[in-house]
């Protein structure tokens, strides 16, 4: 599939992009991948990385139409990764939260449609499942316009979008481990720990990646692709990065949850089992008219693999997950994602 191709991810220079440019590069042999983002700087840090003749440097902003439209011009496939995504700083710049992930999110429908662009793949976050926070919130709001973007292509056009939700990455921009990390090499007394019963979902950028391009051969449109992926306490992380040093309860910073969801009971009429990961259904029909129902579509992915229903009172949270990570096992995650 991305042999011979033209891919443009948005937000192609963060740790998501970068690591979809490498992989993409040593696995296939693509045509063309233009790296759509809006910092110059970032740009030319990128273009030093990668030595390839496929690629472009696309300076732009998911919040210009026009650029993005320009851009996608003869594009095959779009990795929507582009994002205001630091919770805190959401919580206390609403507008321009909304301007990027949501306003742009549109805009990236538009042009896809317009250029008639085959795939569509915009990635989410655990946060979007019951939001509590404006970044969730956002993010909802984008999965939803993607959701019912197939509803919008014309009867004689192509264009199909999917979301992937996933939880959080070790070592991207932002995150904890590099903030505990930096902490415990600066020589502090204490780690801080919002909550000690706080737990996360977590997973490597590379399986990330993995999960990105897998789905790509499976969707139809309209799916929220989720992975089947351990969950950590923080207090285990914390103790994985700095053993033997004092942890402290300082209490959860503005639209911090406890846990994070990523399949809501509310939407277990919709969730589907595919072994490895769940997906969750379009609550509208986007068929016009739909030809099956709803469940019946979607049952079977595009490579022919079956699913089943889960159970109707099912929810996929953090800290019910079956799966947990130990000190060890952290351990050995972070030497893997290194």
């Amino acid at each position: 599939m991305f042999n011979s191709t033209n891919i443009l991810i948005t937000g192609g220079t963060g740790s998501f992009g970068k690591k979809y440019i490498s992989t993409l590069l040593s696995r296939y042999r693509p045509n063309k991948i233009i790296v759509y983002s809006r910092d110059e700087l970032k740009q030319y840090e990128c273009s030093q990385i990668f030595q390839s003749d496929a690629l472009r440097f696309f300076i732009g902003d998911v919040r210009d139409y026009e650029r993005l439209r320009m851009a996608m011009r003869n594009v095959d496939i779009v990795i929507h990764a582009a994002a205001l995504k630091h919770v805190p700083i959401a919580e206390y710049n609403p507008i321009e939260c909304i301007k990027t992930n949501i306003n742009g999110a549109e805009n990236v429908i538009r042009a896809a449609i317009d250029t008639g662009v085959g795939k569509v793949i915009a990635l989410s976050t655990d946060k979007a499942a019951n939001p509590i926070n404006l970044y969730g919130a956002t993010k909802l709001c984008s999965d939803k316009l993607f959701v019912a973007g197939n509803a919008l292509v014309g009867k004689d056009q192509h264009t199909i979008f999917s979301v992937v939700r996933y939880g959080n990455v070790i070592g991207s921009r932002g995150s904890v481990v590099p903030y505990f990390k930096a902490l415990a090499s600066s020589g502090v007394d204490f780690m801080p720990i919002t909550d000690f019963r706080m737990t996360r979902f977590w997973l490597t950028l590379q399986e990330g990646v993995n999960f990105v391009l897998d789905n790509f051969h499976r969707m139809i449109g309209g799916e929220v692709f989720i992975p089947k992926i351990p969950s950590v306490k923080i207090r285990d992380l914390a103790s994985a990065i700095a053993p033997g040093i004092e942890q402290r309860e300082v209490g959860t910073r503005p639209g911090e949850k406890l846990h994070e969801i990523m399949c809501p009971r509310d939407e277990a009429h919709l969730t589907v089992d595919f072994g490895d990961y769940y997906c969750i259904l379009p609550s509208i029909a986007l068929d016009k008219p739909a030809a099956v129902s709803i469940n019946e579509k979607y049952l079977v992915n595009a490579t022919g693999v079956a699913g089943k229903m889960v159970d109707p009172e099912f929810e996929y949270s953090s800290d019910k997950n079956t799966e947990f990570l130990s000190v060890k096992k952290i351990n050995e995650m972070m030497e893997r994602a290194n």
